[in-house]
């Protein structure tokens, strides 16, 4: 089995596993404790916080562990908005952020606050002078990934940062993605990460917060982890999380190297061999194992259900894989084709070979799917004439690729600067449509309320 799923866990490291199994052994006891299991216990502590704060960039007394990525970035936020309500309750976040992000910010929201989503670009990346036009008077917080989790692009973070400082304002980043491949450059003042991204185990996170900024712990105090994060520390974990980071970091530059040509070959390879395919993502500023395409036509969860029974573990921000049948907040704000979509994140080590295979699979998977699928018969009618006379395509009902489907049958039937109309009510053919006519080099007039859903109007130019 290939396991090409790295960015929503990375294997657990060699290294991590010998710690952990160690500091089983050694690192049981409390470590608040005077005791001699106690002090070997903080010994082994301080000694994970040492490493880790040398990875990351910062002073040990910043850096706090957490139960999880998701709690660093949950009390980091609420942590800074709360030291900094008396400067306001604005707060900034980009559009293609984590979930985890999104989800404190509509919290912030509910609250009372207000929240500025900045948009980003068809690469997925913030423009830096959008992001500093987003800063107000009473902006209390900001936040920037470091990289994008679905489609890899590496975000302006140091310009952002400055942008701040010169504001006044703290910058948070979301370093889950990155921190394995090096530190975070830039003036940021919190940042959070998860170990299991990089290799070590679940279950421990990070989270720092600059001396000088302005920080209030939410929730009842505890006189662990500096109050910021509650509760008993794992300590083999911890030992773990920071053992792996020092020797991932240490292969980072030779392994990025060879997954950068290894994801830069399915980057070039999966276009040629696969027609009707949109590559994602910025081509140059990107992490180095992460390449995502959408297929056209295809049932994103199908393609994945085929490819996993043919070895290989990939992801996908296709609707058809969620359970809101929505598509991927990411792919959304990017505009591109959503449906048929596939992320493949490459672990450390993964060897040429999975990766040729992989190739020579894909297309015969993609073909499948799209076989299996055929072309529905679709209701097709001709409105009356005049000079907005169209091809009506009745898709409702029909969700991920049909609607997307049906209108590629149908546009050949109407003349060159002709209309096709297609009649859907689902959410992902607002963005599919659209990414079609730009693949396909057609027209996207624009879309009207129907009945029930909404018309999307195409009209043909080839």
């Amino acid at each position: 089995m290939s396991y090409f799923d790295a960015a929503s866990a990375a294997p657990l490291h060699p290294v991590a596993r010998q710690a952990l199994m160690a500091s089983l052994d050694e690192g049981w006891a409390d470590p608040a404790r005077l005791y001699k299991e106690g002090r070997r216990a903080r010994l082994l502590l301080d000694a994970a916080r040492e490493a880790t704060a040398e990875a990351v960039g910062c002073r040990p007394d910043e850096l706090v562990f957490t139960p999880s990525g998701t709690a660093a970035v949950h009390s980091g936020i609420a942590g800074a908005l709360a030291g900094r309500r008396r400067t306001g309750h604005h707060l900034i976040v980009s559009a293609v952020e984590h979930s985890s992000v999104l989800h404190a910010a509509e919290v912030h929201r509910s609250g009372g606050g207000t929240v500025t989503e900045v948009p980003v670009d068809r690469t997925g990346a913030v423009h830096p002078s959008e992001f500093a036009g987003a800063l107000r008077p009473d902006t209390a917080l900001a936040c920037l990934q470091s990289a994008n989790h679905e489609v890899g692009t590496l975000q302006p973070v140091a310009e952002a940062a400055e942008a701040c400082r010169a504001a006044g304002v703290p910058l948070l980043v979301d370093a889950a993605q990155s921190l394995g491949w090096g530190p975070v450059e830039g003036g940021w003042s919190l940042l959070a990460a998860s170990a299991h991204k990089w290799g070590g185990p679940s279950g421990v996170g990070l989270l720092v917060v600059r001396k000088g900024v302005r920080f209030a712990p939410q929730g009842p105090r505890d006189e662990r982890e500096s109050g910021r994060a509650p509760g008993f520390e794992n300590l083999p974990a911890i030992v773990a999380a920071a053992a792996s980071l020092r020797a991932v970091r240490a292969e980072a530059a030779q392994e990025a190297a060879r997954l950068r040509e290894l994801t830069e070959r399915i980057r070039a390879r999966v276009p040629a061999r696969v027609p009707e395919v949109e590559v994602v993502g910025d081509p140059e500023r990107r992490l180095p194992g992460v390449v995502t395409f959408s297929c056209l036509y295809v049932d994103g969860e199908t393609v994945l259900h085929e490819l996993d029974r043919a070895g290989f573990s990939v992801s996908s921000g296709s609707s058809c894989t969620s359970s809101t049948l929505t598509p991927s907040h990411v792919l959304k704000a990017m505009g591109v084709l959503s449906e048929g979509n596939v992320r493949v994140s490459l672990p450390p080590g993964t060897d040429e070979e999975d990766v040729e295979r992989f190739l020579d699979v894909l297309p015969g998977v993609v073909a499948g799917v799209r076989e299996k699928l055929g072309a529905p018969v679709s209701r097709t009618e001709t409105v009356a004439e005049g000079p907005d006379e169209a091809l009506v395509v009745d898709a409702l009902g029909r969700r991920c690729p049909i609607p997307v489907i049906e209108l590629a049958k149908v546009i050949g039937d109407v003349p060159v600067g002709g209309l096709v109309r297609v009649l859907s009510d689902d959410e992902a053919a607002r963005l599919d449509i659209p990414a079609w006519c730009e693949m396909r080099g057609q027209e996207y007039v624009g879309e009207q309320p129907a009945d029930r859903g909404a018309a999307y109007t195409v009209r043909r130019l080839s």
